[in-house]
């Protein structure tokens, strides 16, 4: 994720070989914009996130494997659907096709994930975060705030090849910066490290295009540390202000002790027949992911990952 507070709309132009990931002896991110392609926010820059990339991922791919594809591929990806407003000027994406979900609910196409943007599109509503009153600058906005050090994002595992590919993720990064809720409270990380592992199905051509993502996870993994894992005040558990531009308008957000960290599998109860859980809903596993092989779902509830 590279922070669009950082960038300028005047600033066009292909991407850095720093966001490349070259001075690290690595290409993680080969992505080169159509002619004429306009960056949202101005050209990102991925210097911060691969650093963070780079210090803190747990695999290290050989190259040309399934999983160093996937790990390039959804890296390229993340550059469109963030970075380029246009759907028509993306080519990760066959956007006559693209269909995006997550865990098993409504599907949004292209042009919806263009308008409110990934963020909003695979959290949802929750207790802590509310995607339909957010625009996608503002999402954008609160998660390059909330991580200051850089998000990052990693494929653990391949479970299956093209043309639906299965495979086990990491998003992870150091909670440095400033969290605000949706009723405006703000929480002050801490640094303690948030590790968000979850699986995808995505659906690709002969070309690696992608046509669809059904995503899997539990969000309140991501969340659910953005108010608890805070700096402490004498006496106090976590502290709050709101945004109202009154400075004694000070709130004490009061928050549980930290729980114990769960596993991959028991933070996506995937089910044949059943169902993926979360605090935010509960709904039907999608057809297509039921009649995917029997093999890699249970490979994944037996592998739980260990940040």
């Amino acid at each position: 994720m590279a922070i669009a507070s950082e960038m300028t709309v005047a600033d066009q132009g292909p991407l850095s070989e720093e966001s490349s990931g070259k001075p690290y002896g690595e290409v993680i991110r080969d992505y080169e914009a159509l002619p004429g392609t306009k960056w949202r926010f101005g050209k990102p820059n991925y210097a911060r996130v691969n650093k963070a990339y780079f210090q803190h991922r747990s695999k290290v791919h050989p190259e040309g494997s399934l999983e160093s594809v996937v790990n390039k591929l959804v890296k390229n990806w993340e550059v469109e659907s963030h970075h380029i407003a246009d759907p028509k000027q993306w080519k990760t994406m066959d956007i006559s096709k693209f269909k995006a979900a997550l865990n098993g609910g409504p599907a949004a196409n292209a042009q919806l994930m263009a308008d409110i943007g990934p963020y909003n599109l695979l959290i949802g509503e929750t207790s802590q975060y509310s995607s339909a009153a957010l625009s996608f600058e503002d999402s954008n906005k609160i998660f390059g705030s909330t991580f200051s050090e850089g998000f990052a994002w990693e494929c653990l595992e391949v479970l299956s090849g093209p043309p639906n590919v299965a495979f086990r993720w990491r998003h992870f990064g150091k909670f440095s910066g400033t969290y605000t809720d949706k009723k405006g409270i703000k929480y002050q990380g801490n640094g303690t490290m948030v590790d968000v592992v979850g699986m995808c199905i995505a659906k690709v051509n002969d070309k690696l295009v992608i046509e669809s993502l059904d995503i899997y996870y539990n969000p309140d993994d991501l969340l659910k540390p953005l108010t608890t894992q805070v700096k402490r005040g004498e006496g106090e558990r976590a502290v709050g202000t709101t945004d109202e531009g009154d400075s004694k308008n000070v709130k004490l957000a009061l928050v549980a002790p930290p729980v114990a960290r769960k596993t991959a599998a028991q933070s996506c109860e995937c089910l044949l027949g059943g169902a993926i859980a979360t605090p935010a809903r509960r709904a039907p596993l999608a057809p297509h992911a039921v009649s995917a092989s029997h093999a890699w779902v249970g490979r994944y509830l037996n592998v739980g990952f260990a940040s």
